[in-house]
């Protein structure tokens, strides 16, 4: 793969092509590689399956009006996606370079509106994210837009646990390296539920999901 690898995962490695086609800011090549210890045949078949179920999810999410990185091509063989380099600032290092002011400089509002409508869309097409942090989250450069990025784990469920669990995560991220967010993550809530009909029955299961959290964590 000619360009710069800029990550690597458990999973695959992503790499900056400076140039693809008319892309003025080149693109992303995301590769899954070889996993040595399966099967080659039953390793090709499930990385094969993963790379349709990731571009499925991002097209899927793009369609109903959420901004994600526009998927340029599919290369099975290959075992990559091509898609739009986003700029922009991730939603961590924007909260990351505001913290010693306790986030003064961040309109939370429409920053929680921005996230939670964004994820009320993605539900609402029973695509679950499966990894959302805020390193997941971009806004970008031009317009401020909210681009949800990263959908290697991602898959398709009607199942409000696993939406549910979805949104436990992104809590979580948010405590864990964002101090002081809490109110900010009840409006992201807030707008959630406004922007996804079916959000009662998924809020209820994050209270459930919330308690489960709190046992493991007296346990150990």
């Amino acid at each position: 793969m000619q360009g710069k690898l800029i990550k690597q995962g458990a999973e695959a490695r992503v790499f900056h092509l400076p140039t693809f086609l008319t892309a003025p800011e080149g693109c992303i090549a995301k590769e899954r590689f070889a996993k040595t210890y399966r099967h080659p045949d039953l390793d090709r078949h499930l990385t094969a399956r993963r790379v349709i179920q990731e571009a499925r999810c991002l097209q899927k999410c793009k369609k109903s009006g959420m901004d994600t990185p526009t998927v340029y091509l599919v290369d099975i063989q290959a075992s990559t996606i091509y898609m739009e380099n986003v700029v922009g600032v991730t939603v961590k290092h924007r909260l990351l370079g505001s913290q010693a002011t306790n986030y003064a400089d961040v309109d939370q509002e429409a920053l929680a509106e921005k996230i939670g409508t964004s994820l009320a869309k993605m539900h609402t097409q029973d695509v679950v994210h499966g990894d959302l942090t805020t390193s997941n989250l971009m806004l970008r450069d031009k317009d401020g837009s909210l681009v949800v990025i990263d959908f290697g784990l991602s898959y398709v469920s009607a199942l409000p646990e696993d939406k549910a669990v979805d949104l436990y995560v992104l809590e979580r991220a948010f405590s864990s390296t964002h101090p002081n967010t809490e109110s900010l993550f009840e409006h992201i809530l807030e707008h959630y539920g406004k922007g996804y009909k079916k959000s009662r029955a998924i809020l209820d299961k994050l209270d459930e999901v919330r308690l489960r959290g709190r046992k493991r964590s007296m346990v150990g």
